[in-house]
This record gives structure tokens, sequence and C-alpha cells, in this order.
């Protein structure tokens, strides 16, 4: 095995690698254009542009986006859903609450299988996992055939209470492989989801079904291609809890790979945040195509049980991520006379009109150029040139619909993008009651730093860092996470009628599974472990908290009840502002999280500055409304130590940073640039 760590990061507009010599200590960084038709070509260009030979790779991980693409622009495969007779149209009726609320042509989210493809199954089992009546073969050897017949993709089956008692639908597989082959592509909902709530769990295991062989053919072609060339290393594949898993197994639950791409930057933020010392923070990655927003809080990421995409809701561990269409390449609009920007993207093609690709809408990045923050030479490392005189026609153009300047149009649609982002950040903090000037914003993203500052002026925080390699964070933050599994069973339990034995064995049994798991991936005994949870709710509620146990062993324990119902009380009131001490609580669910420690790299201590900053070149940058003399920057050129006050404009390969006026930025001992109001200390 070769001595380079190497972690590879697909975006809507541009793919990133990032390598660590685990010799020298030092990182590589490359940024090629995504290929939209053939993503795994430019997976290659971009680690080929890092890696030589490729035969030095001792460790690779890769983000991938194509679930998640699958999924938003439905073009997967067509999925059977073979469900229980008598509640077959479950899928359908979902959920009654109306996410907008005052929306007259509200419609229910589109479901990924129509009716027509929904197959009665008798037999049933009931809420203890007892057989009240056997499965009907014969019927599941029907829809096979039908399968076969019509040309169907995948098959999902989900059954009532099949998290009770999964036999009848491990039989539906069995014969589902008997009929259509071992390879095809097949989703039991209690391996997808194993929990309560049947539409949940239904919809979990259609959208595995769904994006399922978009997924394997993907991660099967770049495993082929990656031997063929002589990568020896085995291909690890980022999952949406932010920990990492096999290209094979990630090949047997696609699901996990949903946000496979976006939660990279997080798991990168938990290593900043330990090494910065700052335990609150929140990350903002901002690409080409979307801005995606997460929280570290305690120096945690802020993990949820369930995720809603595309209106469809899916049960799986996964870094809560807040996600709107403002990137660089958002496309600038008008509607009913007002400015719009986003959630349409020029992506990478043909990309932003000052790309020369063929692009004449304008967008944020057209903006940002004419408004002279961008040096058009040294954009994404220097693969592409870009033609301010296209970018300045495209945003005159819409500035004449408004009767405004070019400048003054640009300033707007970057205001209003701002504004959009800044949105997105409130729905992630204030609507959960988290303030968000009590924390530290983080950007990255090729234009996150671009837009960093001014989003910290309008929500009121203080401080903002750009860590190293912005453009590639999500990478680099591939490069700091453990392998990882999460297990969960039901466990219906009021606390008067808990068994804490019963639940120390269920817990202990469900370590040793996930163990076992890791033993099979590799990881050395000693770098395993593993940490458990409890869904808890007030009895009669209908929504539970995940409450932390502190071992397996703990719920044997004479004061268990008193201690997690203390827990559970101070989570309640962290996310509801209320509590309800002493009333009855209810266990609903058990969760066990495994995770072994592969090595990771270690963040890079920079020299301290042994002399001041010299002079350095100006150029007018447009701010607040009047151009003014910017002195621009190379990052590389900066030490720990440096410091300067804004207006400045800080160049590197993978991204750009702006400092407007009022502003001081520094650097500390990591590289990162740190920028506070010039009032704050």
């Amino acid at each position: 095995m070769g001595r380079l760590r190497v972690s590879m990061d697909i975006g809507g507009t541009f793919t990133d690698v990032v390598a660590y010599d685990e010799q020298t200590g030092g990182y590589r960084v490359g940024k090629r254009p995504t290929t939209p038709g053939e993503l795994a070509t430019g997976v290659l260009d971009a680690l080929n542009t890092v890696v030589d030979p490729l035969s030095g790779v001792g460790f690779l991980v890769h983000g991938t986006t194509q679930g998640l693409n699958a999924l938003l622009q439905r073009r997967g495969v067509r999925v059977l859903l073979l469900a229980s007779a008598g509640a077959a149209d479950v899928y359908h009726i979902a959920r009654g609450p109306r996410s907008r609320m005052y929306d007259l042509q509200y419609r229910k989210p589109e479901p990924l299988v129509p009716r027509r493809d929904i197959v009665p199954v008798p037999g049933r089992i009931d809420q203890e996992g007892a057989e009240l009546t056997p499965l009907d073969e014969q019927v599941v050897r029907t829809a096979a055939a039908r399968v076969r017949a019509e040309g169907f993709g995948a098959v999902a089956v989900s059954f009532l209470f099949g998290y009770a008692n999964p036999a009848h639908e491990l039989r539906a597989g069995e014969i589902l492989r008997e009929e259509l082959g071992v390879d095809f592509a097949i989703s039991l909902s209690h391996q997808s989801a194993n929990e309560w709530r049947e539409y949940e769990r239904t919809s979990s295991a259609v959208v595995e079904a769904y994006i399922g062989p978009v997924v394997r053919d993907y991660l099967g072609g770049l495993t082929r291609d990656l031997a063929a060339q002589e990568v020896a290393a085995p291909l690890h594949v980022m999952q949406s809890s932010g920990g990492i898993i096999s290209a094979h197994s990630a090949r047997e639950r696609p699901l996990q790979t949903l946000l496979s791409g976006p939660v990279g930057g997080t798991m990168g933020g938990v290593a900043l945040a330990a090494a910065l010392g700052r335990d609150n923070l929140i990350y903002v990655d901002m690409g080409g195509t979307s801005f995606d927003v997460s929280l570290v809080i305690n120096g945690r990421p802020d993990i949820t049980p369930e995720i809603r995409l595309d209106g469809l809701p899916m049960l799986l561990s996964a870094v809560d991520i807040h996600t709107v269409g403002a990137g660089g390449g958002s496309v600038a609009w008008t509607e009913a006379g007002g400015l719009r920007v986003g959630p349409r993207s020029a992506g990478a093609a043909p990309g932003p009109a000052c790309y020369g690709n063929g692009g004449s809408e304008p967008t944020v990045t057209d903006a940002n150029l004419v408004l002279g923050r961008i040096e058009p030479g040294s954009f994404a490392c220097g693969e592409l040139t870009l033609r301010p005189e296209l970018a300045e026609a495209a945003i005159t153009k819409l500035g004449a619909e408004f009767d405004l300047g070019t400048p003054e149009m640009a300033e707007g649609v970057c205001a209003v993008a701002n504004a959009t982002m800044a949105g997105a950040i409130r729905t992630i903090t204030v609507s959960r009651g988290i303030e968000p000037r009590e924390f530290t914003l983080v950007a990255f993203g090729g234009a996150g730093p671009m837009h960093a500052v001014f989003l910290a002026r309008e929500l009121g925080i203080g401080e903002v860092v750009v860590p190293r390699f912005p453009g590639a964070f999500s990478a680099w933050g591939m490069l700091q996470t453990e392998i990882r599994r999460d297990l969960v069973e039901p466990h219906f339990r009021l606390d008067a009628d808990l068994d804490g034995a019963a639940m120390s064995a269920r817990l202990s049994a469900m370590a040793g599974t996930g163990l076992a798991w890791l033993a099979q991936e590799q990881v050395p005994e000693a770098a395993r472990r593993s940490t458990h949870s409890a869904d808890i709710r007030y009895a009669a509620q209908e929504y539970t908290l995940t409450v932390p146990l502190l071992s397996a062993t703990e719920p044997t324990e004479p004061d268990f009840l008193a201690a997690v119902a203390q827990r559970f009380a101070q989570v309640h009131q962290a996310r509801y502002g209320h509590a309800n001490p002493g009333a009855p609580i209810e266990f609903v669910a058990l969760r066990t999280t495994v995770q072994g420690d592969l090595g990771r790299a270690a963040p890079e201590q920079l020299d301290p500055a042994t002399e001041p900053l010299g002079p350095q070149r100006q150029r007018p940058v447009f701010f607040d409304g009047a151009w003014r003399d910017t002195p621009i920057l190379q990052r590389a050129a900066l030490a720990a130590g440096h410091a300067l006050t804004g207006p400045a404009i800080v160049l590197e390969d993978t991204a750009t940073t702006v400092v407007p006026p009022g502003f001081t930025l520094s650097v500390d001992s990591l590289g990162s640039l740190v920028v506070r109001r010039e009032d704050q200390p």
C-alpha cells in the first residue's frame, strides 16, 4: 500500500481531491470540472492531477452524489412495491400535515411508486411479532413474473410490523432472488429502516430500491476503473451519518450514501472544532450549485434519525444539513417585477456566462466577477480563465430591467443570494431556539468564503473562520472520519414496565452485531468501539428525542430511570424550550453506533510569521455602492500571526475570501483565516 490518504468529493460544478502524505504530513489539493454525463471520468481526472503514480494511494474515500441526484432529479429505476394486503395504500396515504400551511395549491409530494405498481400480498404479522396469517408465496412469485415481463429495475418489500418480526419479508426476499437472480435489486424495509412508523419505513425501502441500481452501477464501475489505474487501496464511501463504509457495503445499503457528499464538510468541522478550541460552530458550504448549512454543537455533529428529501421521509441516521439552491452558478432572474436568485443553476455545463461555454444567463459568479471580487485568471486552481466581458454583458442586460447600473445590479444579485442563505442559517438555528450570535461561522466551498462575512454581518455573528483548502474542505473532512454503522431496534416500554436487564441484553447484542461487522470491514480490534442511546418520549406523546446512554449495562443500575429521565428532560428543554420533570416517559427504540478508527490525516501547523506583510498590489473592488482600492493577497504568502484590516481579497487555488471594510483578518496557527468586526477584540 502507498503512503497517501486520498479523498474525492463530487460537487455539482467541480470534483475535488485532497491527498495527505503520511510521511511528510503535507497536503496536495486538486480540482477539476465535474463531468455530469460520466462522473467517474471527472473523479479520475481530478485524482490524476494530485497523485502520480496512483499506486501511491494507501487509503481512498469518496463522497458521491449519485443517489441524491437520482432522487432529486427523479431518474432512478422503476420500482415494484410489495405491501401487506389490506394496508397497501399506506405509502400513498402518507401523512396529513401540510408543509406549506398557506399555499392554496399545495400538493403532497409525488410518490416514487404509483398505485398500479403496488402489489397487495396476503399474510400478516401482528404488533408483537406473532404470525396471524401465513405469507402467500404464490402472490410473491406472480409479482416476480410481472417484474420480468414489465422491466422493473428493483423491488421494495414492506409488510406491516416487519420491524417486529421480519420473517415474511425475508421469505419474500428469498423467493424474489430465486425468481430474479441474486444480483437483482431488492430492498426489505426492516433492513432499510428497522423502526416503527409504517409510512416512513415503507418510504425508506422504496427510496433505497429507487436509487440502489444507480448507486451500485456507479460504485462498481468506479471500483473497476480504479483497479485498472493500479489503485490497490480499497474504496471507501462516506455515509449520511458522517462515517465511512467500504464500497462493497455501500452497494448493499445504498440508502446510507444519500448525503454522502455534503456531510464531509461537517465531519471536517468536528476535527476543526477540536483544533480551534471552539465547541459551537455553524458550517456553511457554498459551491457552484447549492448552499448547505450544518451545526457542530458541543464539539459533536448534529445528527438526526430521520431526514426528508424532495418531500419524502427516510429513517436513517444522518447529519442534519439544510440545503437551498444558492450557489455560485445560481441564475439571477426576474419574476413579477422582482429579482430572484436560484434555485435553478447553470451547473458545470454550460455554467455561468463568464465561463465562455455558451451560457448567457447572469449568475452569482458573474456578479462577483463584475464586482471585482474574483480574479479571472486564478479561478478553480487555474483550470478556468473567466471572461469578465461576458459576465458584464449578462449583468448589464439584467440591470436594464431594473434601471440599475452594472455594479449596482451585481451587488443586488449578491444581496438577494445572501438573504436566501441567511434564511437557511436561521432555519437550522433560530427556528430551533439556537442563537446564531453565540456561534462561530465557518465557511468553505468554492464560493463560501466570498459571501461568509456578509452573512455574518446580517446574522450578527461576530467571527468567521475560513479553513485551509476551503474549496476542497468537504474532501478534507472525509479524511477525518471513522468507519461507522448505526443499528436500531424498536423497544416499546413505559418507565414503570422497564426491565433493565432485558434492555441491557438487547444493547449488548446490538453491539456484538456491530463489532462483528467492523471486523469484516478490516478494523483492528483495538480500534473498535460502541456507543448507545434510546429514543424516548413522554407517555402519550407522538414524537421522540434521542437520549445518550452511558453504556450497554447502564440500564441495570439502580438509579437508571431517574438519570435517563433527567437527561431526557434536558434534551426536551433544549429542543422545545420546556420540559415536564416527573412525568411518565416511554422508551420507543434502542440505538447502537459502532465506530472503527482507520487512521486520519492530521491538521498541518503553519510556521509563524517572521516578517510583517509587505505592500500588496491593489485594484478597485465594489463595496456598499462604491469602488474602493483593495489589496489583493495570495493566501500562500500569509503565515501564522499575520493580520490586516479590510477591505481585502485573499486568493488561493480553491476559493477566494472577501474581507469587506469594517472587518479585520488574522491567521491562526492552523493557517485558518479569522475575520472579525473591527470593534470586536
